[in-house]
């Protein structure tokens, strides 16, 4: 009777008890073998959540101008083309960052206020900003040309998501490359702006040293007379009358908002497009049988100037304080909290 107690109690230790040890030690050993290999996917997901995802606007449609074909780009992607065609690599970090939330910032409002039918924006920088191939942008560099890439990729993803606001709307962030010393309004270059009230004149130090701040364009008194020619035919200039070349008025910012050449009365913007100066910061003398214009400055005026940013960058300013100085009273803000 003992044995087939004794047999029996080995039956049930082979056939229950032992089956049930075995399975709760194996599955104690893969949960703390789970547990040590959920930490690696836990570290990549914690590294994923610092990448910026954005809610909208992560891809654009970019028109290409020259081949009239749109591509659907990443934003981010799309604006390391646009900073290394719009501003030189070798400007401070700091400016180079300005220059993405810039760009960022111009993009997303021409995404609101397209200006084409099947796109958001082109690539023509007359129409809207310049874009220039990693491919081509290569061809130009000199030098370390994979460590200037790395510079601007660097520039726009640390300030990713990054956009300027004004009432927690992004701004129509326009930028030029020098303002010869202030800014200016948009009322005086497009006669438009008034629902810009960040777009002011302010002062920008540092210009000088950089090469376009000045230039000079010198034309002979039938250059002139052609020139207006092709815009007003029945131009009628008297050189040797002082009175028939003047400037008459000026903007608030100091540049040359009406010009009179002879019979005709023409806007600064006007004479900077007819005669081709930089910018109608300027200021002419009239020689024997020609006219030199003297000009300060590169471009519109309106927003930033690049090479003011530059020049902060250069002082110690941060990216942000770049942007609050060309653009009054705006805020930077994360473009997904909009």
């Amino acid at each position: 009777m003992k044995k087939v107690f004794i047999y029996f109690f080995v039956f049930l230790f082979i056939c229950f008890i032992l089956p049930a040890l075995l399975t709760k030690w194996e599955t104690s050993t893969y949960s703390e073998a789970s547990s040590e290999n959920e930490e690696n996917p836990k570290e990549a997901s914690e590294e994923a959540s610092d990448a910026y995802v954005y809610n909208q606007y992560g891809t654009i449609k970019l028109l290409h101008a020259d081949t009239n074909e749109v591509e659907e780009v990443a934003l981010d992607s799309y604006l390391c083309n646009v900073v290394s065609a719009e501003m030189p690599v070798d400007f401070e970090k700091e400016a180079l960052k300005a220059q993405a939330i810039v760009a960022r910032t111009y993009t997303i409002y021409k995404m609101h206020y397209q200006k084409h039918d099947n796109a958001d924006i082109c690539d023509d920088s007359t129409c809207c900003q310049a874009w220039i191939s990693k491919e081509d942008r290569f061809a130009r560099w000199d030098g370390d040309k994979e460590a200037k890439w790395d510079k601007i990729e660097e520039c726009v993803n640390e300030t990713k998501g990054k956009v300027i606001t004004y009432e927690n709307q992004p701004i129509n962030a326009f930028f030029h490359s020098n303002s010869g010393g202030k800014t200016e309004l948009p009322v005086d270059v497009w006669g438009g702006g008034s629902n810009m009230p960040y777009l002011q004149v302010v002062e920008t130090l540092g210009e000088e040293g950089y090469t376009q701040y000045n230039s000079e364009v010198e034309l002979t008194n039938e250059e002139i007379l052609e020139k207006l020619k092709q815009k007003y035919a029945d131009i009628q200039i008297d050189f040797n009358n002082n009175e028939d070349i003047k400037i008459l008025e000026y903007t608030s910012s100091g540049r040359v908002k009406t010009i009179k050449f002879g019979n005709h009365e023409i806007s600064g913007t006007e004479a900077r497009s007819i005669f081709g100066l930089k910018s109608t910061n300027f200021e002419f003398v009239k020689e024997e049988g020609k006219i030199k214009f003297i000009v300060k400055g590169y471009g519109h005026g309106v927003g930033m100037s690049q090479t003011g940013a530059d020049s902060m960058a250069k002082s110690g300013s941060t990216a942000e304080e770049i942007i609050q100085h060309f653009y009054v009273g705006v805020e930077i803000k994360e473009v997904n909290s909009l």
